[in-house]
């Protein structure tokens, strides 16, 4: 084995460490049918009734299991740079199948090779979260705009919706 293939079973080891319980069930589920616009517009209703709860402005955005854009919508007043963050996000939670506080916690945690921020698709910033149906993952939600934990929080929300 080379030294590069061990340098990716040691990033997968660490993802798998640093996930959390919610996380580690959503990278054993399967991929299921892509999530619909009805389903991704209720996902997003309510991650905006969460933002707006707490006035925060922010971008939302629900993708499919492949990352391409199902439903977006953002409040009034967000940051432009968020409509592509929330993006990135969502894409990064459905492609990899865990949340994007994982890698966030694994880059600062420090045991990762700093090539690992450089994946393609990874977004290392929390406030992307897998959407589960009936046990499988049909998307995810990605959020931006407030801190971390703000938009992990409507993310959630929104996730959560639907179960």
């Amino acid at each position: 084995m080379s030294f590069r293939g061990l340098g990716w079973i040691v990033v997968a080891f660490v993802l798998t460490l640093s996930a959390g319980t919610a996380s580690a069930q959503a990278l054993n589920l399967p991929y299921g049918a892509p999530i619909n616009l009805d389903t991704a517009k209720k996902v997003t209703a309510a991650a905006v009734a969460e933002a707006r709860k707490n006035n925060w402005a922010m971008a939302f955005a629900v993708v499919d299991p492949s990352g391409e854009l199902v439903y977006f919508e953002k409040i009034d007043g967000t940051q432009t740079a968020s409509i592509a963050i929330a993006q990135d996000k969502a894409r990064t939670a459905a492609r990899f199948k865990r949340a994007t506080k994982v890698f966030q916690d694994a880059v600062e945690k420090g045991g990762v090779e700093l090539r690992y921020l450089g994946l393609n698709g990874v977004t290392p910033a929390e406030g992307g979260v897998p959407i589960v149906m009936n046990g499988f993952i049909v998307g995810a939600i990605g959020v931006s705009g407030g801190t971390g934990a703000q938009d992990a929080q409507c993310a959630a929300q929104g996730a959560a919706a639907i179960k």
